[in-house]
């Protein structure tokens, strides 16, 4: 067992749209931005009782930590309940359950006052804000964003640790072929290196969020979170405009959501064990020729 490298995140309080254009947005380099909420009204008013307050009877999917296997699609939640009951379950204690890409402007289009646009230089898509809610001790897989946006991620109720990785890092991290995530017997946070050499090559970069804080996420970063309390964030999403990353963003999502769904339901188990095993054979012979070169 071991530990992956990580170096600290840069950490900024206020920044100029021109600063952060300059040294962030152009050379995609991440940054906390510590302050850069404290205008929003969400800054005082967000927390879980607030949420639950808005609830009602909303029904929303949950995800746990258990791999999808067999037939099932590859992103299949593991129950639905009651948004103010599950808001319960995170103020009660540890729990694996998740929700995730909760769309805020079909579902709680009021938060949407508590919130705005900073004017940074990221050219923000107003229609997809999305809300993520976890509990204590809750993790999420190592993935990139199937649609390769940039990301300014804001956590709020507590905190959070979130481990972000290059995209030039994912031929170290046992991606799995047609998904945007790593192996799911992976743990991140103590890793077999025996099993897995290859994530001894790897060099993350590490910060934990506090409530307010704006995690700026380039392009296809991968991104590893772990829930130090239940809390929840808000990502607001600004799509690549480059040719190149337009045209990956559309293969993602119209070929390779659809053709691993094809896949699982024709051949099952078959199909996710032939990829993983696929993939940890051919990175562990290359880091091993790597070793002896």
């Amino acid at each position: 067992m071991g530990t992956i490298k990580t170096i600290p995140i840069a950490r900024v309080k206020n920044i100029t749209k021109e600063t952060f254009v300059k040294e962030y947005y152009k050379p995609q380099r991440p940054v906390l931005i510590e302050d850069l909420t404290r205008s929003w009204p969400a800054y005082e008013k967000w927390n879980l009782d607030y949420i639950q307050s808005l609830a009602g009877d909303q029904i929303v999917p949950l995800y746990n930590n258990e791999p999808t296997k067999g037939r099932k699609k590859s992103v299949v939640p593991a129950k639905k309940m009651k948004l103010y009951d599950y808001i319960e379950i995170l103020k009660s204690g540890p729990t694996d359950l998740r929700m995730f890409f909760y769309n805020v402007l079909q579902k709680m289009p009021e938060l949407t006052k508590d919130f705005s646009y900073p004017d940074i230089g990221l050219p923000f898509f107003k229609k997809l804000p999305v809300m993520f809610f976890g509990g204590k001790g809750s993790k999420v897989l190592a993935h990139y964003d199937m649609d390769l946006a940039d990301l300014l991620h804001v956590h709020f109720h507590g905190e959070k640790t979130v481990t972000l990785f290059r995209p030039d890092q994912a031929k170290y991290l046992y991606k799995v072929p047609f998904t945007v995530h790593n192996l799911e017997t992976i743990d991140m946070d103590n890793p077999d290196f025996t099993k897995y050499p290859a994530l001894q090559q790897v060099e993350g970069i590490s910060v934990t969020m506090k409530h307010g804080d704006a995690l700026y996420m380039p392009s296809g970063y991968w991104h590893y979170i772990t829930y130090l309390n239940g809390g929840f964030s808000i990502t607001l999403r600004a799509f690549p405009r480059h040719p190149k990353k337009l045209a990956k963003l559309f293969s993602n999502l119209l070929f390779m959501r659809n053709f691993e769904n094809i896949m699982r339901r024709t051949l099952g188990q078959k199909w996710i064990d032939y990829k993983e095993n696929r993939v940890v054979a051919r990175l562990n012979r290359r880091y091993s020729k790597q070793q002896h070169d």
